[in-house]
């Protein structure tokens, strides 16, 4: 399916923090990516991938938009239509043994990506449980805080609570702070693999990393903390 004409590849939307230049390229795909943008990805080290939906239960809320950004910070969106079930190049990408896929708070994504199009990501790596592991010293591991304090960059986080389900009317400042959720992931992601090799923490990461499928199915299902007593 082919990108929005109404904007071009080399342009980003107007981003909402003047401190956060545009990406190197930036597309809006409807419902899966095209031909030119799977290949460019295809040959990553690794890609950062996040998710919006209607809500956060699965199987209730769809699944809306899919960010996407490599190392050389070219961005897209992809528009997921109600009623689509598949994509076949974003599946294609995200089971892509060769691309380690980034993301902050996998158990999420993973589920969506699952419950909405049928994809099952790997390999990957999570932010938010790498921050847990690394970042002691701290109490705050969301996005914002992760990002600020290790890339040095002030996410705007003002679209986030915000209706995802008009796909084909998203507003400038939506796509704007969607693609501002993955441009800073991989960056994130190098530096938080830094430290928890210097505290000797990396195969707990690992370890932690491999248990996040079965969450997210637990997820999907809807059970509940299912190893409590």
């Amino acid at each position: 399916m082919e990108a929005l004409d109404r904007m071009a590849m080399t342009q980003a939307p107007t981003a909402p923090a003047a401190s956060q230049p545009p990406p190197a390229r930036f597309a809006v795909f409807d419902g899966d990516l095209d031909d030119t943008w799977l290949a460019l990805y295809g040959g990553a080290r690794a890609l950062a991938v996040d998710t919006e939906a209607m809500g956060l239960v699965h199987g209730r809320d769809r699944l809306c938009l899919v960010q996407l950004c490599d190392e050389h910070d070219n961005t897209c969106c992809i528009r997921i239509l109600r009623g689509q079930q598949g994509a076949p190049r974003l599946k294609l990408l995200l089971e892509n043994p060769a691309v380690e896929k980034v993301f902050h708070f996998a158990r999420f994504d993973l589920a969506a990506l699952a419950e909405g199009l049928g994809i099952t990501v790997a390999p990957f790596f999570c932010t938010k449980v790498a921050s847990r592991l690394a970042r002691t010293y701290s109490p705050r591991h969301g996005l914002k805080d992760v990002v600020n304090e290790l890339v040095g960059v002030e996410l705007d986080k003002r679209a986030q609570s915000s209706d995802w389900g008009r796909v084909e009317e998203l507003t400038e400042v939506q796509l704007a702070y969607a693609a501002g959720d993955v441009r800073w992931l991989i960056g994130a992601r190098d530096r938080l693999e830094a430290m928890l090799r210097r505290e000797e923490r990396w195969q707990l990461a690992e370890r932690c990393f491999a248990c996040l499928p079965v969450f997210a199915d637990l997820d999907r299902q809807h059970f509940g903390s299912v190893f409590e007593h």
